[in-house]
Formats: C-alpha cells, structure tokens, sequence
C-alpha cells in the first residue's frame, strides 16, 4: 500500500490522530517570532485546513494540497465556517504539478518524514525548491528519532536524516527538538527545521 493510500484509508476510517483541530503552535511561533511577512503559501499534506485557515487569517495567500478527498472537503467547510479563503487542491506533491507557484513560504507538518527511502525525501525536497522563490523559506514538522517510543506515532527521522535529503537545496537556518501541537498528554517529539532555498548559480 503506498502512502497515499494509507493516508486515504485513515481518513475513510477516523483513525487521524495528527488532526487536532487547531494549528500547530510551531507553526505560529516561527511565522510570528521570526517574523515571515505575508505571502504566496503552499500547505503540503495540509489535512483538514487548521494550518492553512490560521495562516489565511493572518493575511497569506494560501494553497493546501492533500491526497485524501475526505480530508479536504473537511478543509473548505472549516474555511468557509471561519470567512477565509484557501485554494484546497487533491494533488500528489511527489507525482502531480501544483499551480501558483513561486511560493514564498512552504510548510508541512508531518509529510516530508512520511517517506520512508531516502532518494523520496530528497526528491520531495528538491520539488519544495523548485516551487520556492530565490531565498523562499520551509519550515517542516517531522517526528524525532532521538525519542524512544512505546507504541505508535508518527515515523522518525534523524536530523542526519533531514539534512541529507534537504542539503543540495536548502541552507539550514534552524534544526530545533520541538514536539507535535497535540492533544494528547505527552505528545510526540518533533524536529522544527526552518530552511531557506539556496542560491543556484
């Protein structure tokens, strides 16, 4: 099964424990705090919209794209519920083109450490940098390896891991320990990795 369809099959059943109902507070520090001013976004593997939506609030330009029909039409209500717009698109980051591109900034929370082989995450970087304009930013949320788990949770990566597959594109502004914006009471351990495109000569 590949993860498309796995992903697809989570939403069909329920079994979406990644989807908290509320953005990610890393999201919302590092686009306050840093600060990224207003621009063009592209949300990969964007869910049912809560990342999407908090930035359309706070005066981006959005696009979300997904794999899972069920997850996006999820997304437009919750948009349409809050009086934003995001342009919601069922679209493979890996297989498909996804238009309005450049992008200023791009974010995904829990997508790029879903592929397991490594030539995948370098290719799902190097897709990134092509969507980004010259010094656009990534910010992506991807589970940590340095945690020891007892039962399940999102695939772990090492930061060995990320700044292999992201180092020919990507200069690394930020590799920081963080954890999931979750419900749960111990929610899993995270890398927040901000990155900006590197100049191609």
């Amino acid at each position: 099964m590949t993860i498309e369809d796995r992903f697809k099959e989570r939403y069909k059943s329920g079994d979406t424990p990644w989807d908290v109902g509320q953005p990610d507070f890393n999201l919302i520090e590092v686009v306050t705090k840093r600060p990224i001013r207003s621009c063009k976004v592209l949300d990969i593997g964007c869910g049912t919209g809560d990342n999407s939506i908090w930035l359309a609030q706070n005066l981006f330009q959005v696009v979300g794209t997904d794999t899972s029909d069920i997850a996006l039409g999820k997304a437009k209500e919750k948009a349409s519920s809050a009086n934003v717009e995001c342009d919601f698109v069922l679209v493979d980051f890996l297989k498909h083109k996804v238009e309005g591109a450049p992008f200023g900034f791009v974010f995904d929370r829990g997508c790029f450490h879903s592929f397991g082989s490594e030539n995948d995450r370098r290719k799902f970087a190097h897709n990134v940098a092509a969507y980004l304009e010259e010094a656009g930013l990534w910010l992506t949320i991807v589970g940590n390896a340095d945690e020891h788990r007892q039962g399940p949770g999102p695939p772990q990566r090492t930061a060995g891991d990320i700044v292999l597959a992201v180092e020919p594109y990507f200069q690394v502004l930020s590799l920081t320990s963080s954890q999931f914006g979750s419900n749960r009471p111990n929610p899993p351990r995270a890398w927040r990795c901000l990155m900006q495109k590197r100049h191609v000569t």
